[in-house]
């Protein structure tokens, strides 16, 4: 068997590798959406949920991701960012970097379950702050600060350092070449590290079960006061998010339509997780021009 044929065979081994992820993904997608597109309704999107009775919604609860995705980012984005730019420019190398490194691998692969218990002896019991918005956005920064920072580490790595040359010989301090060089360079790497950890916030069970509860207040959209308990901006009331609802209901739902609501809210998980890559997309997009331009 010659070179070129070997190569054929290989070239089509993984392509059908490819197709089968595309075609088991798809099955995966089509499955959920199939089942839980149909229970969709506008009701069934901003109503509370139902604990006994049919007819319930998911309405706080998608409200509960956001803004639990919301101010997990604001959190951890600029604090990665920071570390990251630090550990690739500034920190040397030497045993204390290397096991600054060895620490954040060893973060980034513990269980979200351990995580949860982490911030749920942290911040629910010791902190006082009980089962609370405030408490599971902290809980995944935890979780996702070690990616976040080797994300931004490793974009800023892959720049080639005649760019870091070209904006120090311009004049430029080590700061503004960070900034205006490096940063903008790395950006498009930096915004799809920031999308899956996203992700990872949205679709959480495990760690905010521990931290931000499994239930929530009935939430007044007319009162957007902070320090109202009612509020939906309020950061130290439960918030059950749509990921821990959906397993809440398979787990111990007893209301009589626990399938279709649990069908409905997974199709809206989805097809939020993907809303939410294409805008994040798109803004990368943009941010990214306007910093090259200026």
């Amino acid at each position: 068997m010659n070179v070129k044929t070997k190569d054929k065979i290989a070239t089509g081994v993984f392509y059908a590798i490819a197709v089968l992820i595309v075609i088991i993904l798809a099955g995966l997608l089509g499955y959920i959406l199939v089942k839980g597109v149909p229970q969709l309704s506008w009701k069934f999107l901003t109503t509370p949920p139902q604990s006994f009775q049919a007819g319930g919604g998911i309405g706080p609860e998608i409200w509960n991701s956001f803004y639990m995705l919301i101010i997990t980012m604001l959190i951890s984005v600029p604090i990665s960012l920071g570390a990251g730019i630090y550990m690739a420019e500034y920190a040397r190398k030497n045993w204390i970097t290397d096991l600054i490194r060895t620490t954040i691998e060893v973060l980034s692969s513990l269980p979200s379950i351990v995580v949860g218990l982490f911030g749920f002896l942290v911040f629910v019991i010791q902190m006082g702050w009980s089962f609370s918005v405030i408490s599971g956005a902290l809980t995944l920064t935890i979780f996702n600060l070690p990616l976040l920072i080797r994300v931004v580490e490793e974009a800023l790595n892959a720049i080639p350092n005649t760019q870091r040359e070209a904006g120090l010989a311009l004049g430029l301090s080590r700061w503004e070449t960070i900034t205006r060089v490096l940063v903008p360079a790395a950006l498009p790497a930096i915004i799809t590290g920031v999308i899956l950890a996203a992700g990872r916030v949205f679709g959480e069970a495990a760690a905010l079960i521990f931290t931000a509860g499994q239930s929530t207040p009935i939430l007044d959209f007319t009162d957007w006061n902070p320090m109202n308990p009612a509020s939906p901006l309020n950061i130290f009331r439960p918030a059950e998010t749509l990921a821990v609802h959906i397993w809440k209901i398979n787990g111990e739902g007893i209301m009589p339509d626990a399938q279709a609501v649990s069908d409905g809210a997974s199709a809206v998980l989805i097809l939020s997780v993907l809303l939410f890559n294409i805008l994040a997309r798109l803004l990368g997009k943009v941010v990214y021009k306007r910093m090259t331009s200026s």
